[in-house]
């Protein structure tokens, strides 16, 4: 279940990877639209103390190239530790991984992203040993969309101008004409973008509005009512989604039993150790590894009415 804005954005990258291609665009990067995302582990601690968490490590597998890590990082304000753990983060994913590592960070006012592009130098007595480049998205290059008609052609994006202006005091406007395109977009994809946006803006005056169009309080979470539960099976299903489309895109083929077990899951932990196992995998089968098999004893054979 969605419970900060962290893992909202990480839902977003993960079950729209649609929004990719024109957040690239902004920053002069081609990606094509048609490419598979999946999240691995944002966690990079190593074997003793200190911990470190990425906001969101996905694992890009574009239609025409290469396979990529995107490490994704929201940004609030500056903090000089990050001119540290930021380099950490790409040179252990690309250690980890064997692939290249495009480090992408998230800002609401200009300052923070100005200092957030960086370049972020290792070095000493005029020698550079590491230069880190993050990409950055902020008010400067994401545009503010408030035309109704062009919320409605990349809903997605919509999505992601009102978060990146929610300081902006014209964001409302935003907000206004993404509610009108979400009218004529289908109910699945309009609800995950309502709870989205829910999430990720928080308790922000952007957040509060956003909360009065969708005339929505949630009271009682955690308590299974009617949609919190229509919510999680939304969850299940984009989970679902994104490991069939990743072992669709590597090649790797899928029986019906495999599918029929993948599809009926409603397990999220469950799914989202399938989808990290499903960018490895040999064979479809090899995602149930270690568990043991939920179909022997559970149902007897048929009986003849």
């Amino acid at each position: 279940m969605v419970t900060s804005a962290h893992e909202g954005m990480h839902r977003i990258f993960q079950e729209r990877p649609e929004i990719l291609t024109p957040v690239f665009g902004v920053l002069g990067i081609a990606l094509p639209e048609k490419a598979a995302v999946y999240a691995i582990t944002p966690d990079v601690t190593e074997t003793r103390p200190i911990a470190r968490h990425i906001d969101t490590a996905l694992r890009v597998c574009p239609s025409d190239g290469e396979d990529f890590l995107l490490a994704v990082e929201s940004q609030e304000r500056r903090d000089d530790r990050k001119e540290l753990s930021w380099p950490y983060y790409v040179a252990y994913l690309q250690s980890k991984y064997k692939l290249p590592v495009l480090l992408l960070v998230l800002c609401r006012d200009r300052a923070t992203a100005k200092w957030a592009a960086g370049p972020f130098d290792c070095g000493t007595r005029g020698w550079t040993v590491q230069r880190t480049f993050p990409l950055v998205v902020g008010p400067d290059n994401l545009p503010m969309i408030t035309d109704a008609r062009t919320a409605a052609r990349n809903p997605a994006m919509a999505a992601f101008s009102a978060l990146t202006h929610a300081n902006n005091r014209d964001c409302d406007a935003i907000l206004d004409a993404l509610d009108h395109a979400l009218t004529g977009v289908d109910t699945e994809a309009s609800d995950y973008i309502y709870q989205f946006l829910d999430v990720t803006l928080g308790e922000t005056p952007a957040g509060d509005k956003w909360r009065s169009i969708m005339g929505f309080v949630n009271y009682f979470p955690g308590r299974g009512h009617l949609m919190e539960r229509a919510y999680l099976e939304g969850e299940a299903k984009g989970e679902v989604k994104g490991i069939l489309r990743v072992l669709e895109v590597r090649g790797v083929p899928v029986s019906d039993d495999t599918r029929e077990r993948i599809t009926t899951c409603t397990d999220l932990d469950r799914l989202n150790d399938w989808l990290d196992r499903a960018g490895t995998v040999d064979h479809a089968e090899d995602l149930f590894a270690g568990e043991a098999d939920e179909a022997d004893g559970s149902e007897g054979s048929p009986e003849s009415v």
